[in-house]
Protein backbone atom coordinates (compact mmCIF):
# COMPACT_ATOMS: atom_id res chain seq x y z
CA UNK A 1 0.00 0.00 0.00
CA UNK A 2 2.85 2.52 0.81
CA UNK A 3 3.70 2.69 -2.70
CA UNK A 4 0.15 2.95 -4.23
CA UNK A 5 0.11 5.66 -1.63
CA UNK A 6 2.87 7.91 -2.79
CA UNK A 7 2.12 6.91 -6.31
CA UNK A 8 -1.21 8.60 -5.02
CA UNK A 9 0.77 11.73 -3.80
CA UNK A 10 2.87 12.41 -7.04
CA UNK A 11 -0.48 12.06 -9.39
CA UNK A 12 -1.91 14.34 -6.88
CA UNK A 13 0.60 17.18 -7.22
CA UNK A 14 0.65 16.59 -11.05
CA UNK A 15 -2.86 16.53 -11.17
CA UNK A 16 -3.34 19.99 -9.16
CA UNK A 17 -0.65 21.65 -11.42
CA UNK A 18 -3.25 20.96 -14.43
CA UNK A 19 -5.78 22.48 -12.87
CA UNK A 20 -3.84 25.51 -11.96
CA UNK A 21 -2.52 25.84 -14.84
CA UNK A 22 -5.42 26.02 -16.55
CA UNK A 23 -7.00 28.46 -13.95
CA UNK A 24 -4.39 30.67 -14.38
CA UNK A 25 -5.80 31.50 -18.25
CA UNK A 26 -8.88 32.92 -17.01
CA UNK A 27 -9.96 36.26 -15.77
CA UNK A 28 -10.28 37.14 -12.29
CA UNK A 29 -13.69 37.37 -12.52
CA UNK A 30 -14.15 34.12 -14.17
CA UNK A 31 -12.31 32.66 -11.13
CA UNK A 32 -14.31 34.14 -8.42
CA UNK A 33 -17.90 33.21 -10.48
CA UNK A 34 -20.19 30.68 -9.00
CA UNK A 35 -20.47 27.90 -11.35
CA UNK A 36 -22.75 25.86 -9.23
CA UNK A 37 -20.00 23.52 -7.60
CA UNK A 38 -20.43 22.71 -3.97
CA UNK A 39 -18.34 25.53 -3.21
CA UNK A 40 -19.12 27.83 -5.93
CA UNK A 41 -16.37 29.11 -7.65
CA UNK A 42 -13.24 27.80 -8.70
CA UNK A 43 -11.73 30.41 -6.31
CA UNK A 44 -13.25 28.67 -3.30
CA UNK A 45 -12.98 25.20 -4.56
CA UNK A 46 -9.55 25.41 -4.68
CA UNK A 47 -9.34 27.13 -1.02
CA UNK A 48 -11.56 24.17 -0.14
CA UNK A 49 -8.72 21.81 -1.15
CA UNK A 50 -6.14 23.49 0.57
CA UNK A 51 -8.38 23.95 4.00
CA UNK A 52 -8.68 20.29 3.97
CA UNK A 53 -5.40 18.80 3.21
CA UNK A 54 -4.14 21.17 5.83
CA UNK A 55 -6.42 19.85 8.18
CA UNK A 56 -5.61 16.52 7.40
CA UNK A 57 -1.91 16.95 7.10
CA UNK A 58 -2.38 18.12 10.74
CA UNK A 59 -4.12 15.70 12.14
CA UNK A 60 -1.40 13.18 10.29
CA UNK A 61 1.45 14.55 11.30
CA UNK A 62 0.80 16.91 13.95
CA UNK A 63 2.10 20.06 12.69
CA UNK A 64 1.25 22.88 10.23
CA UNK A 65 -2.01 24.92 10.34
CA UNK A 66 -5.02 23.51 10.56
CA UNK A 67 -8.35 25.83 9.82
CA UNK A 68 -11.30 25.76 11.58
CA UNK A 69 -13.90 26.00 8.62
CA UNK A 70 -14.17 24.20 5.74
CA UNK A 71 -15.39 26.78 3.41
CA UNK A 72 -12.46 29.12 4.72
CA UNK A 73 -10.49 31.56 2.29
CA UNK A 74 -6.87 31.10 3.31
CA UNK A 75 -5.64 33.22 -0.21
CA UNK A 76 -7.51 35.73 -2.19
CA UNK A 77 -4.68 36.30 -4.60
CA UNK A 78 -4.73 33.33 -7.11
CA UNK A 79 -0.62 33.50 -7.08
CA UNK A 80 -0.47 32.85 -3.61
CA UNK A 81 -2.64 30.14 -3.46
CA UNK A 82 -0.91 28.35 -6.22
CA UNK A 83 2.41 28.92 -4.74
CA UNK A 84 0.92 27.62 -1.58
CA UNK A 85 -0.35 24.44 -3.14
CA UNK A 86 2.95 23.61 -4.74
CA UNK A 87 3.98 23.71 -0.97
CA UNK A 88 1.21 21.63 0.30
CA UNK A 89 1.96 18.87 -2.20
CA UNK A 90 5.53 18.71 -1.66
CA UNK A 91 4.43 18.23 2.08
CA UNK A 92 2.35 15.42 1.24
CA UNK A 93 4.80 13.49 -0.82
CA UNK A 94 7.82 14.02 1.63
CA UNK A 95 5.23 12.46 4.35
CA UNK A 96 4.24 9.54 2.27
CA UNK A 97 7.63 9.30 1.72
CA UNK A 98 8.39 8.90 5.38
CA UNK A 99 5.50 6.48 5.98
CA UNK A 100 5.66 2.94 7.32
CA UNK A 101 3.35 -0.12 7.06
CA UNK A 102 3.14 -0.26 11.12
CA UNK A 103 1.84 3.66 10.77
CA UNK A 104 -0.20 3.19 7.51
CA UNK A 105 -1.97 0.21 9.71
CA UNK A 106 -2.06 2.12 12.73
CA UNK A 107 -4.96 3.42 14.35
CA UNK A 108 -5.12 7.03 14.86
CA UNK A 109 -7.63 9.68 16.17
CA UNK A 110 -9.12 13.09 15.32
CA UNK A 111 -11.91 15.42 15.65
CA UNK A 112 -13.96 16.19 12.64
CA UNK A 113 -14.03 19.87 11.74
CA UNK A 114 -17.50 19.40 11.34
CA UNK A 115 -18.36 17.71 15.16
CA UNK A 116 -17.18 18.15 17.96
CA UNK A 117 -16.26 13.91 18.52
CA UNK A 118 -13.52 11.64 18.44
CA UNK A 119 -13.12 9.38 15.85
CA UNK A 120 -10.85 6.33 15.46
CA UNK A 121 -10.12 4.43 12.45
CA UNK A 122 -6.67 3.12 10.56
CA UNK A 123 -4.33 5.41 9.27
CA UNK A 124 -4.60 3.91 5.74
CA UNK A 125 -8.35 4.89 5.24
CA UNK A 126 -7.98 8.37 6.24
CA UNK A 127 -5.39 8.91 4.14
CA UNK A 128 -7.27 7.68 1.19
CA UNK A 129 -9.73 9.59 1.96
CA UNK A 130 -7.43 12.60 1.68
CA UNK A 131 -6.57 11.66 -2.00
CA UNK A 132 -10.54 10.67 -2.87
CA UNK A 133 -11.26 14.07 -1.61
CA UNK A 134 -9.09 15.84 -3.54
CA UNK A 135 -9.96 14.00 -6.77
CA UNK A 136 -13.32 15.00 -6.35
CA UNK A 137 -13.04 18.67 -5.51
CA UNK A 138 -10.77 18.83 -8.87
CA UNK A 139 -13.50 17.14 -10.69
CA UNK A 140 -15.41 20.88 -9.71
CA UNK A 141 -12.68 22.62 -10.46
CA UNK A 142 -12.63 20.40 -13.85
CA UNK A 143 -16.84 21.08 -14.31
CA UNK A 144 -16.22 24.44 -13.55
CA UNK A 145 -12.98 25.58 -16.46
CA UNK A 146 -15.31 23.79 -18.97
CA UNK A 147 -18.32 25.77 -17.79
CA UNK A 148 -16.19 28.82 -18.51
CA UNK A 149 -15.76 27.55 -22.18
CA UNK A 150 -12.12 26.37 -21.58
CA UNK A 151 -10.79 23.00 -23.05
CA UNK A 152 -11.62 19.58 -20.90
CA UNK A 153 -8.48 18.90 -18.99
CA UNK A 154 -6.85 14.96 -19.05
CA UNK A 155 -6.59 14.35 -15.21
CA UNK A 156 -7.07 10.55 -14.88
CA UNK A 157 -4.20 8.81 -13.40
CA UNK A 158 -3.58 6.96 -16.51
CA UNK A 159 -3.04 9.75 -18.30
CA UNK A 160 0.00 10.57 -15.34
CA UNK A 161 0.96 7.36 -15.60
CA UNK A 162 2.26 7.66 -19.24
CA UNK A 163 3.53 11.25 -18.50
CA UNK A 164 5.28 12.25 -15.40
CA UNK A 165 4.52 9.18 -13.63
CA UNK A 166 6.18 6.57 -15.63
CA UNK A 167 7.77 5.28 -12.66
CA UNK A 168 5.34 3.85 -10.93
CA UNK A 169 4.49 1.36 -13.84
Amino acid sequence: MLRQYRMFAAYNRWANAQVYAAAADISDAEFRSDRGAFFGSLHRTLNHLMVADRIWMKRFTGTGEAPTSLDAILYEERHALAAARKTEDERIIAWTGALDEARLAANFTYSPVSQPIEITQPLWTALSHLFNHQTHHRGQCHMTLTALGKPSLGLDLIYFLRSEGREWM
